[in-house]
C-alpha cells in the first residue's frame, strides 16, 4: 500500500488546540468521526489511527456534504481534513472523459504534488483515479489523464484554465471543489482565474475552502462561492510556541557567511530567499563552502525540482534554499532550522516560511537576518506577526551562530555534478493565458 506522507497520527505527540496532549483513552478515531471502514484500513495501513483536532473538525461536516471553511497552518494534517470526504462522496459515481467530479485548486506546482501523494492511496481504494495538472512540463500526459476519465484532478490555476481553453476539460460535472491555500492564491495573484474556475463548477457543488490565515480577499470568495459554510479553526494567527526566533542584525558583505555558518551544523536547514537568482547564487555559495545545498525556485525544470526537493525530503541533502512560491510544496518533518536569509516582506509570508519547523508537536528555530538599514521594516513585520525574537548583531564568527546550529557537519568537498547550475531552460510559470482569459464556451452544467 502506498504510504500517505505528511500526514502523521495525533497520539504521536500532537497537542489539542487548548495545548492538552491528545490520550490514546479518549480521543476521537477516525471510525468515530464517520470515515468509511475501507478509508480507516488504508489510514491504518500507514499507521495514521489518530486524527489531527482540525481533521476532527472537519470531516463530520465534510462527509456530510457542508461546505467548510477551514483554518490551519502547514502541518496541521488539513489535506486529510478534505481528502477523505472527497474520496468518500464520489465513490460509485460515474466520471465522463474529460469531465472530472473532484477538484483541488493550489497555488504551486509542489503542492499538487503533495496533495496527490496524499489523495492516491485513499482514492485507490474507491477505485478513483487522481491527476495533477500543472505548467513546466508538456501538456500531453495530462490531456491523456482527463480523457481516460480521472475522477478527480488537483491543479494549478493557470495549467487548468488553459486546458479548458482547449477544450480540453469541462468542469460542469464538478461535484465537490476545494480550494487549498486560498491566502497564497491571493498572494500570488491567482484569485482572478480562480474565481473564473470557480464560476465554471456548478453553484450547488460541495465547496472546501482551506487557508491559514482568512484575509479580505479571501473572504470574498466565500461570500461569493460558499453557502453557509461551516467555519473550522486549528491555527493561530502568530508563531507556535514550539519555535525560537532570533533576529540577526548584519553587514551586507558578512550575510552570505552567517548563512554558512548557521546551516553549516548536522540538522536540516531551509533557507528562504527574494528571488530566483539568489536562490541559485546562495546555493553555489554554500555547497563551494563544503555544505551542500540544493534549490527550489520557478527557473527549475519540474525534474530538477522533483528531484531536489526528493532528496531534501530524504535528508541526503541537508540544506535547501528556496524562494516562497516554490517552498508551498516543501511539506517535510524534521525541518531544524528555518532561515530568512532575505527577510519576508509581511508577516503571512513569515508565518507562512517559519511553518516549516516545529511541526506536529516539535521544536525548531527559526532565524531572521537584517542590515541596519532594514531594522525599522522588519520590526513591523515582525510585530503583527507576534513575534518577539532574540534580537543580536552578529559576524560570521560570533559564538551565538554556533549555539543555534550545534556541532558543525563535516565540510563537504564540492564536485562538478555537486555545485548547482542554471536549468538549461526555466520552467512555464504556473499560470498561462489562460488564465487570463478563461473561455466561457466550456462552462457548463450538470448533466
Amino acid at each position: 500500500m502506498p504510504a500517505l506522507p505528511g500526514e502523521h497520527p495525533a497520539d504521536s505527540g500532537h497537542s489539542h488546540s487548548d495545548g492538552r496532549p491528545c490520550g490514546t483513552e479518549s480521543a476521537p478515531t477516525f471510525a468515530s468521526v464517520g470515515v468509511p471502514p475501507s478509508l480507516v484500513e488504508v489510514l491504518a495501513s500507514n499507521g495514521i489511527v489518530t486524527p489531527f483536532p482540525i481533521q476532527v473538525a472537519t470531516l463530520p461536516d465534510g462527509l456530510a456534504g457542508r461546505d467548510i471553511l477551514g483554518q490551519g497552518q502547514t502541518g496541521s494534517g488539513k489535506t486529510l481534513g478534505f481528502a477523505i470526504p472527497l474520496v468518500a462522496r464520489l465513490t460509485d459515481g460515474f466520471t465522463s472523459a474529460g469531465r472530472p467530479r473532484g477538484l483541488v485548486l493550489v497555488p504551486t506546482r509542489e503542492l499538487a504534488s503533495q496533495v496527490q501523494a496524499v489523495l492516491v492511496p485513499l482514492a485507490a481504494a474507491a477505485d478513483l483515479t487522481v491527476t495533477a495538472i500543472f505548467g513546466g512540463i508538456p501538456q500531453n500526459l495530462q490531456v491523456l489523464a482527463l480523457r481516460n476519465r480521472a475522477d478527480i484532478v488537483i491543479a494549478c490555476p493557470g495549467r487548468l484554465a488553459d486546458l479548458i481553453e482547449q477544450g480540453h476539460c469541462h468542469l460542469g460535472d464538478v461535484e465537490i471543489t476545494v480550494l487549498d491555500e486560498a491566502d497564497q492564491m491571493s498572494d500570488y495573484g491567482f484569485l482572478p482565474a480562480v474565481r473564473e474556475l470557480l464560476e465554471a463548477t456548478p453553484p450547488d457543488g460541495q465547496r472546501m475552502l482551506f487557508s491559514a490565515t482568512l484575509d479580505r480577499d479571501v473572504d470574498v470568495l466565500v461570500r461569493r462561492f460558499m453557502n453557509h459554510p461551516a467555519r473550522h479553526s486549528a491555527a493561530a494567527t502568530e508563531a507556535p510556541l514550539a519555535m525560537v526566533h532570533h533576529l540577526l542584525t548584519v553587514t551586507p558583505a558578512d550575510r552570505t557567511g552567517v548563512v554558512a555558518a548557521l546551516t553549516g551544523g548536522r540538522g536540516r536547514s531551509l533557507v528562504f530567499t527574494r528571488t530566483k537568482q539568489r536562490a541559485h547564487q546562495l546555493a553555489r555559495q554554500l555547497t563551494q563552502a563544503g555544505i551542500p545545498a540544493g534549490e527550489l525556485h520557478g527557473d527549475l525544470t519540474q525534474s530538477s525540482r522533483e528531484r531536489n526537493l526528493a532528496a531534501f525530503a530524504a535528508g541526503t541533502t541537508r540544506v535547501m534554499v528556496a524562494t516562497d512560491i516554490a517552498a508551498r510544496g516543501i511539506h517535510v518533518d524534521g525541518v531544524d532550522l528555518v532561515v530568512h536569509a532575505d527577510s519576508p516582506t509581511e508577516h503571512k509570508a513569515y508565518l507562512h516560511r517559519a511553518g516549516r519547523t516545529a511541526r506536529a508537536g516539535a521544536t525548531g528555530t527559526v532565524v531572521t537576518l537584517q542590515t541596519s538599514a532594514q531594522a525599522r521594516e522588519v520590526s513591523a513585520m515582525m510585530r503583527k506577526a507576534r513575534v518577539a525574537p532574540h534580537a543580536a548583531t552578529v559576524t560570521p564568527r560570533s559564538a551565538l551562530l554556533r549555539s543555534i546550529s550545534g556541532d558543525p557537519a563535516p565540510p563537504v568537498q564540492p564536485s562538478a555534478r555537486s555545485v548547482p547550475h542554471p536549468a538549461a531552460a526555466p520552467a512555464v510559470p504556473a499560470t498561462g493565458h489562460g488564465a487570463a482569459a478563461l473561455s466561457a464556451a466550456f462552462r457548463g452544467s450538470r448533466r
